[in-house]
């Protein structure tokens, strides 16, 4: 019998289904090599968007970070004054604090940007106990907003925009592949 030799999970990978789903693959025709930094154009199609998509992130990552850190500003900081200016009422701290730790690299760190913006005079806080952007605040958030432009063109040379969106549109769907698929 044919289940003796193949197993379930070999069987529904043999018939063309999905382990996870059990639903029929389709466009699934190419299997997945290892992570190749030199693989031809030809050979992408082979290749894990973890890799990639990590090393696209750490690549533009840093490329930002060090920028702003020449200027002595962490990619963070602008994070807050940015959500502090960024929509027609003035947030609480508590609700930039929810609103950016998901960005963030720890559950404290923007309570801490928060607390070091009010150190160099960038934010104050008003009679309603929101956050307001100081002078100083909006200089630096104006700044930062330049540079970040700056970098944006460096990261974005030789990408039209129809590329860039199309390349969103991909990462965008397999997110909500994952996602749609219990997160596994």
């Amino acid at each position: 019998m044919v289940t003796e030799r193949w197993g379930p999970v070999a069987l529904a990978v043999r018939w063309g289904y999905s382990v996870a789903t059990m639903r029929p693959l389709t466009d699934t025709t190419t299997d997945q090599a290892p992570a190749d930094p030199a693989a031809t154009d030809d050979m992408l199609a082979t290749q894990p968007i973890g890799y990639w998509s990590g090393l696209a992130h750490a690549a533009v990552t840093r490329h930002l970070r060090d920028a702003m850190a020449r200027i002595d500003v962490t990619q963070p900081q602008y994070w807050v004054l940015n959500r502090v200016n960024g929509g027609p009422a003035a947030p609480s701290r508590e609700e930039v604090v929810i609103q950016l730790t998901p960005l963030a690299d720890g559950p404290h760190e923007i309570a801490r940007v928060i607390d070091q913006l009010f150190h160099r005079g960038w934010l104050r806080i008003d009679a309603g106990r929101r956050l307001q952007l100081t002078d100083a605040g909006e200089v630096a958030r104006v700044r930062l907003r330049e540079l970040v432009t700056e970098l944006r063109t460096v990261v974005h040379e030789g990408i039209s925009d129809e590329e860039y969106v199309a390349a969103l549109k991909v990462l965008r769907r397999m997110v909500a592949n994952v996602e749609d698929n219990g997160g596994s």
